[in-house]
């Protein structure tokens, strides 16, 4: 499958039931498309098995529930459709996209209390989400935005709207010649990248932002699991900037980027590692397990 994204064969699940993936279609009016009322996931599937689906289900609705969404479908409801539309495209490794939304409906303003709650969930083939970025070690510019307040905006919800100054960090550091940014937060800590979390080593021992203005991602839960099983400390705390040049190796971790380690960021360069290539392969084994 390739080009366009909508112009594609395939069948994507809308509400419940099966449609051609070109006629997947809402109208210009969706109070989304206006005012960003819609939470979302990205997953992926191994040998036809989502990993941590469940889990995805779950923060789904939490997210729905944070931006005043009410969902007609409950978690089991919706891993059942994730299911039928990785069997229907007869795809077992697959990215997963699980969208619910405010559609169009008798409010046309900012509150949308009347309009209609509605989902869908797409799959595909999606490769490495930095190239070879896995082996060479992938290369951040440093934005200039930075990740909001918890008092602005619902920091724990996988909500569309907040991945505004994300789409313009990306923007801004592909026209530099890099893969991705790092972002830091409102306070001028080290965040995260525009789509997944960071790690760092030095002196043996990791250490990871504390994700109190951002999504504590499930692929970070799981490789601090990981590191931890290792007999690895992991140290969750604030991170200055001015820290990046005592840091040994990097690694990114996400659902779509899942365990990449990273060789630079901005003036900053950091090895490819032991640590960092053997999490990243023990990641691999684990979700190849799907356990």
């Amino acid at each position: 499958m390739a080009g366009a994204y909508d112009d594609r064969d395939g069948l994507i699940w809308m509400d419940g039931a099966l449609v051609p993936w070109r006629d997947a279609k809402v109208h210009v009016l969706t109070h989304a498309l206006h005012y960003a009322s819609a939470v979302f996931e990205g997953e992926r599937a191994y040998g036809g098995v989502i990993f941590k689906g469940h889990e995805h289900s779950k923060r789904l609705l939490a997210s729905a529930a944070a931006l005043d969404i009410p969902s007609r479908w409950t978690a089991e409801e919706i891993d059942e459709a994730k299911d039928l539309a990785l069997k229907a495209n007869g795809l077992t490794d697959a990215y997963v996209r699980a969208l619910m939304w405010r559609g169009s409906g008798e409010d046309m303003g900012v509150a949308a209390a009347l309009n209609p709650v509605h989902m869908s969930i797409a799959v595909w083939e999606w490769g490495a989400y930095y190239g070879d970025a896995k082996t060479q070690g992938a290369k951040l510019d440093i934005s200039r935005w930075k990740r909001p307040s918890p008092e602005t905006i619902p920091c724990h919800a996988k909500a569309s709207g907040l991945y505004m100054i994300c789409t313009q960090a990306k923007h801004q550091a592909q026209a530099r010649g890099c893969s991705d940014a790092l972002m830091m937060d409102y306070r001028g800590y080290v965040a995260e990248a525009t789509g997944a979390n960071i790690f760092f080593t030095r002196d043996g021992k990791v250490h990871t932002p504390t994700p109190d203005c951002f999504l504590n991602g499930l692929t970070r839960q799981t490789v601090v699991g990981l590191l931890e099983k290792n007999g690895v400390e992991v140290i969750e705390r604030h991170i200055m900037p001015d820290e990046l040049e005592s840091f040994e190796q990097c690694w990114l971790t996400g659902t779509a980027a899942e365990v990449t380690p990273v060789g630079q960021i901005g003036d900053y360069n950091f090895e490819v590692g032991a640590m960092a290539v053997d999490i990243a392969t023990q990641y691999e084994k684990l979700v190849r397990g799907n356990r």
